[in-house]
């Protein structure tokens, strides 16, 4: 090896290492901020809790505001790619349409429920005052793509004859609408956690109401597309 692919690769890994601290410095900021709140939360938790020296927490992200802004939009980013995948399971569903609503809002449930999306939304609520940025910016980012994703998925389905939408954002938003307000009411805002069965439960329910008001009966789909 050579001197300047020797330099070459060390310089990787001191990049790869810089960015994999600044992960775990945010991993470590959600969770004390998830369980302290901004106001109680301290810079020097954060850096115990990511197992870096204080000062490495600032050469990082500069303050405990900078901080707090990263580790939720961090958080809100890894949300949104797993819900994205979930909703892209629509795009050929394998066993029928309305199995498939039922599986992609099982997951769908399970990513919002999940503890880490629950603390996100309490973050965002409790602190909506003092970043009101940071709100919209999330909720056009997440709540926002996330509807548009199925709008596009419902938009397919009804072009291949699989489904009758004349609005597929507002059919969106109500199949949305079906999977979160039960899960609401049901895990007590959050407070309650709902076991796998139950969310199963709400999903098989939510995907019946959805297909009802805007499936195609299987004998009158296209020959060969299964409803």
């Amino acid at each position: 090896m050579t001197e300047a692919t020797s330099t070459a690769a060390s310089r990787r890994r001191a990049s790869r290492g810089r960015i994999d601290k600044r992960q775990a410095i945010l991993d470590a900021a959600f969770t004390v901020f998830a369980r302290e709140g901004y106001a109680n939360a301290c810079v020097k938790e954060i850096a115990a809790e990511a197992r870096v020296a204080k000062p490495t927490v600032y050469n990082h992200l500069n303050d405990k505001a900078n901080l707090f802004h990263h580790a939720v939009k961090l958080a809100a980013e890894t949300a949104l790619t797993e819900n994205l995948r979930v909703v892209e399971r629509l795009a050929t569903p394998a066993d029928g349409l309305r199995g498939a609503l039922e599986d992609v809002g099982r997951l769908l449930l399970r990513c919002y429920c999940s503890d880490e999306s629950r603390a996100l939304r309490r973050l965002l609520c409790a602190e909506a005052h003092r970043f009101p940025e940071l709100l919209e910016t999330l909720q056009a980012a997440g709540t926002t793509r996330v509807t548009e994703a199925l709008a596009d998925r419902f938009a397919r389905l009804t072009l291949s004859g699989h489904l009758r939408t004349p609005d597929p954002a507002e059919a969106a938003e109500q199949f949305v609408a079906l999977l979160t307000g039960p899960a609401e009411a049901r895990s007590r805002f959050g407070t309650r956690r709902l076991p796998d069965e139950e969310l199963r439960s709400l999903a098989r329910s939510a995907a019946g109401t959805f297909y009802s008001a805007f499936g195609i009966p299987a004998a009158a789909t296209p020959a060969g597309r299964p409803g």
